[in-house]
């Protein structure tokens, strides 16, 4: 074995480490020589496929980061937007946005995980889908989203429709119906303040925050007093 084999059967061997430097650097270091390697490409995409690997997401994001990217990556990637570590879901998302801007098959996965997905998968969908950009499409999977049975998956819904300055009367409706009868204070709370932020208030919604900003609930009370002064701005 030659420095060169030496030096790839460390980096693949670091793959499999659960020390994030370590992992990264391998990671990295791998996207370079793959790109320039389509044998490394090759010994990279059988691995992926060997499940005794007790870590095929590292794998499947420096194939996916290629020049040209292996398709067999993304199934993992996927997967992987369920991963206890919330880095490693976060750094799977970042990829997959980057393709998705670009690549309709990938949109469409985000769309399709964000009401098939996990807990994990879907709230990854939807933030995903807010960074790519929101369509109609998109809009209309996140208004759907404010009725899912998590409600961290509901928050990540409301906070993606921040900047949607011109959401529709049904849409800020829909969020209006999150503030007045959610049963997780969380999303009653992130309801009121992005709800503020989109504007041009109703007069239901008006009515809600002033009540809402004498309530015994001090987060709830903080929240519509926030949401008040938002709009008084």
């Amino acid at each position: 074995m030659d420095r060169g084999d030496e030096k790839l059967a460390t980096l693949l061997a670091d793959l499999e480490k659960s020390d994030k430097p370590t992992l990264r650097k391998a990671v990295d270091t791998l996207i370079g020589i793959a790109a320039d390697d389509p044998q490394i490409g090759t010994i990279l995409s059988q691995l992926l496929n060997d499940s005794s690997r007790k870590n095929r997401w590292p794998i499947a994001y420096i194939l996916a980061s290629l020049p040209s990217p292996a398709q067999s990556s993304v199934p993992v990637l996927i997967e992987t937007l369920d991963h206890r570590d919330p880095d490693i879901r976060w750094a799977v998302a970042l990829l997959l946005i980057r393709q998705a801007k670009t690549e309709r098959p990938i949109f469409r996965l985000l769309i399709e995980l964000a009401s098939k997905g996990t807990a994990n998968q879907r709230r990854m969908a939807i933030y995903s889908l807010r960074d790519v950009g929101l369509d109609d499409e998109s809009i209309q999977t996140l208004l759907s989203s404010l009725r899912d049975p998590d409600p961290t998956v509901r928050v990540a819904a409301v906070t993606s429709l921040r900047m949607q300055s011109r959401l529709s009367e049904e849409g800020k409706n829909e969020l209006l119906q999150r503030f007045a009868t959610d049963q997780d204070p969380r999303v009653r709370n992130t309801a009121a303040v992005i709800l503020a932020h989109l504007g041009a208030p109703s007069e239901e919604f008006l009515s809600a925050l002033k009540k809402a900003s004498t309530s015994d609930n001090a987060q709830l009370k903080k929240a519509a007093i926030t949401a008040l002064s938002i709009l008084k701005k």
